[in-house]
């Protein structure tokens, strides 16, 4: 059995993004290793997943050079917690061993296309300043200018605007530094592609883009308007910032071959995004509605879907909600076509602790496929050498 997108994809796309409904639930994640373990034999040659970009080239370096250890990229390459998830180690591990004795253009390339922004917490913006000012060969003293760390990246600094380092006059004076960097950085393009390489930099533009993206979020951080206002700014900034990532991302891969993009379905869907924080509803464009408004037929979404998983707490669907529908259709895992859906309700038994996005009208008719997993339980963890001869998804 093989994932059979020909069915759902009219032509050929170099964005395909599958989503997953929650990050608690790894089935998604075994599942997207299947998924690109196909797609390698059909001519992709990058996967880019929903962590920090410039600690992702790190495992770049791994998976492509065998540069460093995989247990060290596991601990320093992934942001969000992510390093530690099984099904992200035996991706990077089966992803090292692909390359291996392959020449250089035929090698799978490992991408992040998000920045560490979490929540409660955003970085000082200095290191990777510093990176590109180095690359440059520049004389800046950022860290006097930018302060300690820590005055960035406390929760305080995110939670409470009048705390916030994001519009002072250090902040503004490093956001025109950046730009003028960035715009060096392109003028001297030919120089320094002969001096170092075109990977060399484009990872001083990768610095300098998640640079110019914290210090876009820290100024959103700090504008003194109402909280709901505030929050739907700083969730959209990053999602602007994943976003132009991906574009990125593409420009690096062109020529090369198609590009996976795994993340959650609330960043990758079309349609606008929304979350309930607290009394708070924020609604802003997701990374995949921006992509898809800029490039069109070259972006998929293949949106994730659960039936239910006992051991995370969440339980068989009602039969009259769309998950109820699907788990009548798919007795383990595979696509289904969205067409074929009915109308249906929207779930409602799952709590905040689930990080849980259920099915609505909306996310149907606007995906391209529906990937649902019947039982996440029942996909766990495989044999140690079964992403050389992939396990496939069952499609109905």
């Amino acid at each position: 059995m093989t994932f059979e997108f020909d069915t759902f994809l009219m032509h050929p796309v170099d964005l395909l993004a599958f989503g997953e409904p929650t990050h608690l639930e790894p089935a998604f994640a075994w599942t997207r290793n299947d998924l690109f373990a196909e797609l390698s034999g059909r001519g992709y040659r990058s996967i880019a997943l929903e962590t920090d970009r410039v600690a992702a080239l790190l495992v770049n370096d791994y998976v492509q050079e065998g540069i460093g250890t995989l247990d060290e990229v596991m601990r320093q390459g992934f942001s969000h917690g992510f390093g530690e998830h099984e099904a992200n180690r035996q991706l990077v591990a089966w992803m090292r061993e692909y390359n291996t004795g392959r020449p250089t253009e035929q090698r799978v390339a490992f991408h992040g296309f998000d920045a560490v922004m979490e929540t409660m917490s955003a970085p000082s913006p200095r290191r990777y300043l510093e990176y590109a000012r180095d690359y440059l060969g520049l004389d800046l003293d950022l860290a006097d200018l930018l302060g300690a760390d820590e005055r960035w990246h406390r929760t305080e600094a995110v939670m409470d605007p009048a705390q916030s380092p994001g519009a002072t006059a250090a902040a503004d004076t490093a956001r025109v530094l950046a730009d003028d960097m960035l715009t060096e950085l392109y003028t001297r393009a030919p120089e320094l592609r002969e001096k170092t390489s075109r990977a060399g930099w484009f990872r001083a533009e990768t610095h300098l883009t998640a640079g110019l993206g914290v210090l876009r979020y820290h100024k959103q951080a700090a504008q003194p308007v109402g909280q709901e206002a505030r929050w739907t700014r700083m969730c959209a900034t990053r999602d602007a910032l994943m976003a132009q990532n991906l574009l990125d991302i593409r420009r690096v891969e062109s020529g090369r071959g198609a590009t996976l993009v795994f993340a959650h379905n609330a960043h990758l869907q079309r349609q606008p995004s929304s979350m309930q924080l607290g009394d708070m509803h924020l609604v802003w464009n997701s990374a995949g509605a921006i992509v898809d408004a800029l490039v069109g037929p070259e972006y998929a979404w293949i949106m994730g879907s659960l039936g239910r998983d006992e051991s995370l707490g969440l339980h068989e669907p009602a039969p009259d909600t769309y998950e109820g529908f699907l788990q009548t259709r798919v007795p383990t895992r595979g696509l289904i076509d969205p067409a074929g859906i009915p109308d249906a309700r929207t779930r409602t038994d799952h709590t905040a602790a689930h990080g849980f996005f259920p099915i609505d009208r909306a996310t149907v008719e606007t995906a391209d496929a529906v990937l649902h997993i019947h039982d996440g339980a029942a996909i766990r963890q495989p044999r140690e050498d079964e992403m050389r001869e992939p396990v496939l998804a069952h499609r109905v």
